[in-house]
């Protein structure tokens, strides 16, 4: 009986992590691969700016020239140049790196909060869970822009950190119900019983058996999270509620070229441009992720 026991729990074990390999759908589509390299280059860009800066001009987006205010595109300036005539090309190099810090870290907060009040959640159950889904609900009451607004008015101090602190502590919630709803859904699975029956620690059932197995739908949410964030703290910073000058970013290019379109379309349409791929880059690779792990959506 206990061999018979023993051989049934190595094979629930075993299999628990055998899946359709999502490796095997992403690499064939170029909806991956695309949004992919463009995320990388941009990732490189945020991490070195120095590097890609000086690439045209010299690099540096604080050297300005006031004679040139507002210049169209020309050779060293392929960009063109703001109002206080600064390079809008190293404008926008440098912007990437707070925009894109803004969003990594806040995704990166909120989804370490959703993965323990999630996890706590859906596997003990009962009042826990119950405390635990209220609390949730607190701050899922709370519209994300209006809350956003209110506590970052409050701050005096609006660096990259702060901004990143507020905008995790008003979007977790959602992350934090997918993981508790995919935690419910695996916690009683064969694989999970199992590991129980052979007498493993809880620790060890959830990091290596309950985690792995149902934190999929989170990394989908996650990686479009991002590109959330980024849309989220360019319109409060052009509100005049997020980062301020001397920080730079494509949220406080837009804010200072609004009013100067149809003079110098080009304030405009650079940092809206790379906004906007970034984005849809984000958003692209998201929806792509979720195809090749939702297997109803596999071809």
């Amino acid at each position: 009986m206990t061999d018979s026991l023993a051989q049934v729990s190595a094979a629930s074990l075993d299999g628990a992590p055998l899946r359709r390999n999502p490796w095997r759908v992403l690499r064939r589509r170029a909806s991956f691969w695309i949004p992919a390299v463009v995320l990388a280059v941009l990732a490189v860009i945020a991490l070195a700016p120095g590097l890609f800066a000086g690439l045209f001009g010299n690099g540096d987006p604080r050297v300005c020239d006031l004679g040139a205010s507002g210049a169209a595109p020309s050779d060293g300036h392929p960009f063109g140049q703001d109002l206080q005539g600064c390079d809008v090309f190293a404008n926008v190099v440098y912007g990437a790196q707070a925009s894109l810090s803004i969003g990594v870290l806040t995704t990166a907060i909120a989804v370490l909060v959703a993965i323990v009040i999630g996890t706590l959640a859906g596997l003990y159950g009962g009042a826990l869970d119950w405390v635990l889904s209220r609390v949730t609900d607190v701050f899922l009451g709370f519209p994300f822009l209006l809350g956003a607004v209110v506590l970052l008015n409050s701050i005096g101090d609006r660096s990259v950190i702060t901004i990143s602190l507020v905008l995790a502590l008003l979007g977790w919630g959602t992350m934090a119900r997918i993981v508790r709803g995919s935690v419910r859904s695996v916690r009683g699975a064969d694989f999970v019983d199992a590991a129980r029956t052979m007498g493993l620690s809880t620790w060890r059932i959830v990091t290596r058996y309950v985690l792995p197995n149902a934190l999929s739908p989170l990394f989908v949410v996650a990686t479009i999270a991002v590109g959330a964030t980024i849309v989220a703290e360019s319109s409060l910073t052009y509100l005049g509620i997020g980062l301020r000058a001397p920080a730079i970013s494509w949220g406080l290019q837009l804010a200072s070229a609004s009013g100067q379109f149809q003079n110098s379309p080009h304030l405009l349409i650079f940092p809206a441009a790379f906004l906007a791929v970034t984005v849809l880059s984000i958003i692209t690779l998201g929806d792509t992720l979720r195809s090749a792990l939702d297997p109803r959506r596999q071809n």
